[in-house]
């Protein structure tokens, strides 16, 4: 959050840089970024066009430019960069107010908030950045300690705790609530957690169907940390910065929304702390493939659920060595000079089963790269190969462990490279392209399960993860 808001002073900053023109109005500042469009700046902030144009002296909509400034009018009383920032896990209504120091009143009129009940991860608040915020620190009370002894312990004073933080007294500091002095951000405490959370961060805010969320957690030394996650529970690993991480999938099919994020701290003592929040889940926006019409015996549920619950089975233990290190590449890139995307992960599907009226709804659980029979498929990232053999749908099939939960499957090969209990490395083959399996043609599927749910497996080729 912070850097976000660094960034949008930076730019402020260089603006002169960007063709700014001449402005006719007073009041706050947006920075347009990019993928921006003045009409949804405009219902962003419950402005006509006309008017933002108007104050703005902008003659032609579509000339925006990324870093340009906005005055935008009508919002009295609210000075500074008007910055775009997602809710965290830990954040909280009174935490936030806490921490930017922007009134009640202002915030609600900026954000069309009727209720802090509609404060959940991974919506986006609208913040006036005035000026360069000296309460940063973050302080919790302990059960049993006062403001006046917290004061001490961080070399300021009770009073300004009391102001800053908007309390009603003294008296008025409660267990594990997050209060704001005068100071840098140490880094121990977000608001809101139990005193057993140092610090907890979900990335790449918010989570849309098909995504894979990262958790990251730092706790206090031998604490034992669980969770869930939709619905889905949590198995957390220790990583290399001293912070404990679960991946986990959010399924394709999953209804946009808000669900349950729950976290868990056990103590030492055997003592629990827990701390739980609603997060939003946003549509994946995926379009609807055109019929497809294969063999009946591909879609038929006694065929078919057998090796469902074998994939499952094989995709659940959550190993917890991570195999692998940096990005994925693609399995295709043997022969990527001449492989396309043939479907993407997420396309709403539905199977017809060839001289039958049988019909199946689903979704394409993988990525399918076109190319011809017998091309290399290779190893996305080192891994224990865990399964290869024939099955009816998938046909020739491997599938690799990458450990922490994550595994990749590849489907419909015309002819396997590997044995079960191989380590394979990235980039080593591991089998060739082919037509087997419930196909209309020779391609690669390549499938990714995190933490027993299928996802979208472009997203771990364009970042990294964790």
């Amino acid at each position: 959050m912070r850097k976000f808001t660094a960034l949008l002073l930076l730019l402020a900053i260089m603006a002169p840089l960007h063709p700014v023109q001449a402005q006719n109005g007073t009041g706050p500042v947006y920075i347009v970024q990019s993928g921006d469009s003045l009409s949804s700046i405009a219902s962003r902030f419950n402005v006509s066009m006309n008017e933002l144009m108007s104050t703005n002296g902008i003659t032609d909509p579509n000339q925006l430019t990324a870093g340009q400034q906005l005055i935008i009018p009508g919002l009295e009383g609210v000075v500074g960069v008007l910055s775009t920032e997602f809710i965290n896990f830990g954040d909280s209504y009174r935490s936030l107010m806490r921490q930017t120091q922007v009134p009640e009143s202002l915030f609600r009129k900026l954000n069309r908030v009727v209720s802090p009940s509609e404060f959940y991860v991974g919506v986006s608040m609208i913040i006036p950045v005035q000026s360069e915020n000296p309460n940063k620190k973050r302080l919790s009370p302990k059960a049993g300690e006062s403001l006046f002894e917290l004061a001490v312990k961080n070399d300021t004073d009770v009073w300004s705790l009391v102001s800053i933080n908007e309390l009603d007294g003294t008296w008025d500091g409660l267990p594990d609530d997050t209060l704001f002095a005068p100071g840098e951000n140490n880094g121990e405490g977000t608001g809101g957690l139990p005193s057993a959370f140092i610090s907890a961060e979900i990335r790449d805010l918010p989570i849309k169907q098909g995504g894979t969320g990262v958790i990251k957690v730092k706790a206090l030394p031998e604490v034992k940390l669980g969770g869930v996650l939709v619905d889905h529970p949590l198995n957390f690993f220790q990583d290399e910065d001293g912070s404990q991480t679960a991946l986990q999938g959010v399924h394709a099919l999953l209804e946009p929304g808000v669900y349950p994020l729950r976290l868990e701290a056990t103590l030492p003592d055997g003592t629990t702390q827990v701390h739980e929040q609603l997060i939003l889940i946003i549509s994946g926006n995926y379009p609807d493939d055109p019929l497809l019409y294969v063999d009946a015996a591909t879609i038929e549920p006694t065929s078919t659920e057998s090796e469902q619950q074998e994939l499952v089975k094989l995709t659940s233990p959550a190993t917890p060595t991570k195999l692998w290190s940096g990005d994925f590449i693609s399995p295709a890139i043997a022969y990527a000079e001449s492989t396309y995307f043939t479907s993407r992960y997420g396309n709403r599907r539905t199977y017809i089963g060839q001289g039958t009226d049988m019909r199946v709804n689903g979704f394409h659980t993988g990525l399918d790269f076109g190319g011809g029979d017998g091309l290399a498929i290779t190893a996305p990232a080192t891994g224990r190969v865990v399964f290869a053999g024939p099955w009816t749908v998938r046909g020739n099939a491997t599938v690799i462990d990458h450990g922490w939960g994550v595994y990749s499957g590849f489907w419909h090969q015309s002819a396997i490279q590997v044995q079960v209990g191989q380590m394979v490395q990235q980039g080593d083959v591991i089998g060739l392209v082919g037509g087997t399996g419930r196909v209309t043609g020779a391609h690669l599927h390549w499938e990714l399960w995190v933490n027993g749910i299928q996802v979208d497996p472009l997203d771990w080729l364009i970042q990294t993860y964790p």
